[in-house]
């Protein structure tokens, strides 16, 4: 099964109800964790990639690593998505690699730190939708600003400084003919979220229902939707590390969202600190070892797991057989109609 479209894989959950972990990637061990964990639990999958993970891994690796996990688990729906695009040109860059989805966040200027206006926004998200739709590809925006920053990018703060406007999502959908959205409802990126478990207060769960409710019809997305488990935290200060107390999103608060029109769910950290503490656990029980096998191995299967656990979780265990794959030429023409049809 060739890389598919996200808008196919969102389309088929928003069917049935359910939600697709979006996972991030910047090696072979993740990429063959995440896909052994789509396999056991017969999942569609989103892989995704920084420009942070794209430069570290360099592109060429990178696409022919999904291309190697396409040929392996031809079962699996896989989507190769694009994480947090700064600019027009980053966008069409990574269409013109392979990548079948791409996030154009006009909600920062292209330095990936200071918050844009919504004229800015509206017009780069509007030039990527134009460019990848002409090729089939998948166009995920943002409005409002994310907190907090991974990979470089983000405005930091708490996530509450720019939280999604209603009004201005139903413009910003109509304007730009995007596939998904990803709104700010108080999440942040990174390990360190929250310093208590999250509330009302800090988790604007009532604006993303508001959003849902007003536009129905366009699939939602939660960035900086790790839950930050204290289990792998306390794995990683036990061998060594020095992790303060934190708290992510707990995984009921992310159902709820699924239930009201959530359908891409972003989840990195978790999965480092999998990674880390299987690290620090072989090389701390067994100095003596220095085969980077003896320690990848391990890492790997403890991300294998929280991925697995979370696309049960999430609802999209069980659905990777329910469909066959569009093309992405199929998919350029739905959007040809898609687009005679709005006019």
């Amino acid at each position: 099964m060739p890389l598919v479209s996200m808008r196919q894989l969102l389309d088929e959950a928003s069917k049935r109800g359910y939600g697709v972990g979006a996972f991030n990637v910047n090696n072979m061990e993740q990429i063959q964790a995440i896909m052994e964990a789509a396999r056991e639990t017969q999942s569609p999958v989103i892989v995704q990639a920084s420009r942070g993970a794209r430069s570290y891994s360099q592109d060429k690796f990178l696409y022919h690593l999904m291309l190697a996990a396409t040929e392996l688990y031809p079962e699996i729906p896989t989507v190769l998505h694009l994480d947090h695009g700064n600019s027009v040109e980053t966008c069409k860059s990574a269409i013109e690699l392979g990548f079948t989805s791409v996030m154009m966040d006009g909600s920062l200027m292209p330095d990936g730190k200071t918050p844009s206006s919504f004229e800015y926004n509206v017009q780069a998200t509007r030039e990527v939708v134009e460019y990848a739709h002409a090729r089939g590809v998948t166009v995920e925006g943002e409005i409002g600003v994310l907190g907090g920053i991974e990979d470089g990018h983000g405005a930091g703060g708490t996530g509450l400084e720019h939280v999604t406007d209603p009004d201005q999502a139903v413009e910003f959908v109509e304007k730009t003919g995007l596939d998904a959205l990803a709104i700010a409802i108080g999440t942040s990126h990174g390990a360190y979220k929250f310093t208590k478990k999250p509330d009302g207060s800090v988790l604007k769960m009532d604006r993303l229902m508001e959003i849902h409710k007003r536009l129905p019809n366009v699939h939602l997305v939660m960035h900086g939707s790790s839950s930050v488990p204290k289990d792998l935290q306390d794995i990683i200060n036990k061998y060594g590390g020095s992790l303060k107390p934190t708290w992510g999103v707990p995984v009921e608060e992310i159902q709820l969202g699924i239930k009201n029109g959530v359908r891409k769910i972003n989840v990195d950290t978790d999965n480092r600190l999998a990674i880390t503490g299987a690290i620090r656990k072989v090389l701390f029980e067994t100095p003596e070892k220095f085969d980077p096998r003896d320690y990848m191995k391990p890492a790997r299967e403890a991300m294998k797991k929280v991925v697995a656990e979370r696309m049960t979780q999430f609802g999209q265990a069980g659905h990777a057989g329910d469909y066959a794959p569009i093309s992405l030429k199929e998919m350029t023409k739905f959007y040809a109609e898609s687009a005679v049809v709005a006019k």
